[in-house]
């Protein structure tokens, strides 16, 4: 984790086992996106993995291991753990007002993926590989994707990923629109870079509001998403980047936000 002009870098480091998210990555990513949508410092959050790959999933072996002695867990267990680990952490990517960008390389698996879906802004290598593999492994999805999916690439295509256990290559996540875009691996940091200097000099206040309307939009109605509309123009309109980006357009100057 590294922090620098009011970006927050955050980077799955287990390379040696794809980046599976143990229990413990679970909850300590959960509390920093958190701590982050909280401090006035960061505008933008960049999630990304150490090495060839984003994210292979969710370490289940170990967590199994792990439980009980060794024993096998008693029923119920994952039912239980769930919302204290990606059941916590997706709605939180999903709903922190603080913009998060995902940077893909290689596989993005399982919990992998439902991260790269639910960031806002998701840009991946050309060679990267997009996998739901619930289906092929004997258990339902979880992590939000059964709801996130057919919003994103409809429900033919979801269906295919999450039933057939079909895998997304880069470029057809981007023609799908499950990413923002796809491009060739020597050109990944540098088109993140792109997009996070952007969100980063942007008006804050205006751009975590914006998220959090399109967020709500997804389950409200018309009547409820016009009232938080008006909600958010108050909001945004008495911050101070509101004022600059007037200023700004009178004196026909590009804005100089400061995220406040």
């Amino acid at each position: 984790m590294s922090a620098d002009g009011g970006v927050l870098h955050l980077r799955l480091d287990r390379p040696d086992r794809r980046n599976a998210i143990d229990d413990a990555m679970m909850r300590g990513l959960t509390e920093t996106i958190e701590a982050a949508g909280q401090d006035e410092a960061v505008r933008v959050i960049v999630l990304s993995g150490q090495g060839e790959h984003f994210c292979g999933g969710a370490d289940i072996v170990a967590r199994n291991a792990a439980s009980a002695g060794g024993r096998r867990p008693r029923a119920g267990s994952i039912q239980r753990r769930l919302p204290a680990a990606a059941h916590r952490l997706i709605p939180v990517v999903l709903s922190v007002q603080t913009p998060v960008v995902c940077a893909v390389r290689g596989w993005a698996a399982g919990i992998g993926l439902a991260l790269a879906v639910a960031a806002d802004v998701t840009v991946a290598t050309t060679d990267a590989t997009f996998w739901a593999p619930f289906a092929d492994r004997g258990f339902t999805p979880d992590s939000g994707l059964t709801w996130m999916l057919p919003r994103r690439v409809g429900e033919v295509r979801a269906r295919r990923m999450l039933l057939l256990g079909d895998r997304v290559g880069g470029e057809r996540a981007a023609e799908w629109g499950l990413i923002d875009r796809a491009v060739p691996p020597a050109e990944l940091d540098a088109a993140v870079r792109e997009i996070t200097d952007g969100l980063a000099a942007a008006a804050t206040v205006a751009v975590g509001l914006t998220k959090w309307l399109l967020h709500a939009g997804a389950s409200a109605d018309l009547e409820s998403q016009l009232r938080d509309e008006g909600f958010g123009l108050e909001l945004s309109s008495r911050s101070e980047d509101f004022r600059e980006g007037l200023a700004a357009f009178r004196e026909k100057r590009r804005p100089r936000f400061e995220g406040r």
